[in-house]
């Protein structure tokens, strides 16, 4: 898609009988000639997850710490970094240390117009500039097949950094990058990031853009949502979330809950 398009959450589209994403996996490769088309499983592959509940001067994340667990104990396996080890040389270091194949951020993160150096995503000691995404070398071997970027505006740029954190980083070397379009409710991203792990384990599912869909499905036909702060629609998972007060029974159908994160780079 050309510029400004590349904004819109193409999952939300609707013919007046249907959503778009109810009949196709959706995702956006910013160069076809530059994308890896190599097909890689990573059903046994192993997750750096890190993340951050509390800051110093943002809103609390509470429910970061259970979507790390969820995704290196109990659907998937892996590591995990929670808050004071969420940092720029933790980042750096664990994930080239071992070949991690999928790297998933959760916490905040802003897109500003303007240089670069605006745009931020919130680590515990510093904030990751967009101009400091290539210091990360993830370009060098072996690859990263999947960057989860679990925060607000991951997938939003401009005319100099279209795609934002997600489309730098696919073009610093990450194969797949899953990330969001706008500001993004706490549970709702529990919920989604939930669902799409479960279902990139299942046999039948191939592609990464699938497995986003059939989560994103799952919220928008109501087969996944909160009922007495227990999130409830996805096998093998047994997770209630305290203190969510007038949130504890949420249905998620609406797009907004579900539409804004994406796929970038290789759908596969």
């Amino acid at each position: 898609m050309d510029g400004g398009l590349r904004q819109l959450p193409m999952a939300a589209l609707h013919d007046g009988k249907q959503f778009l994403i109810e009949n196709y996996s959706i995702g956006s490769i910013p160069s076809v000639s530059l994308t890896n088309t190599r097909y890689q499983p990573v059903k046994n592959a192993q997750i750096l997850a890190m993340g951050a509940t509390e800051f110093s001067d943002l809103g609390e994340l509470p429910t970061v710490d259970t979507e790390l667990k969820i995704i290196t104990q109990t659907l998937w396996t892996g590591e995990s970094f929670l808050n004071e080890d969420f940092t720029l040389i933790n980042l750096k270091t664990e994930s080239r240390r071992q070949p991690f194949e999928i790297i998933h951020l959760a916490t905040h993160a802003e897109f500003n117009d303007g240089n670069p150096s605006n745009s931020y995503i919130q680590l515990w000691d510093t904030k990751l500039r967009l101009n400091q995404v290539r210091q990360l070398e993830w370009y060098l071997p072996p690859p990263i097949e999947l960057l989860v970027l679990s925060a607000c505006q991951t997938a939003l740029g401009n005319i100099e950094a279209e795609l934002g954190f997600a489309g730098l980083a696919v073009q610093t070397g990450v194969k797949s990058a899953v990330a969001s379009l706008w500001y993004v409710g706490d549970e709702a991203t529990l919920s989604l990031m939930s669902g799409f792990y479960a279902q990139l384990r299942l046999p039948d599912i191939t592609i990464k853009a699938e497995a986003l869909r059939q989560a994103q499905l799952a919220m928008l036909r109501e087969q996944v949502y909160f009922e007495g702060g227990k999130l409830t629609g996805i096998e093998g998972l047994d997770v209630t979330l305290p203190g969510l007060g007038s949130r504890a029974n949420q249905r998620l159908f609406h797009p907004y809950y579900w539409a804004g994160f994406t796929i970038i780079g290789s759908p596969w």
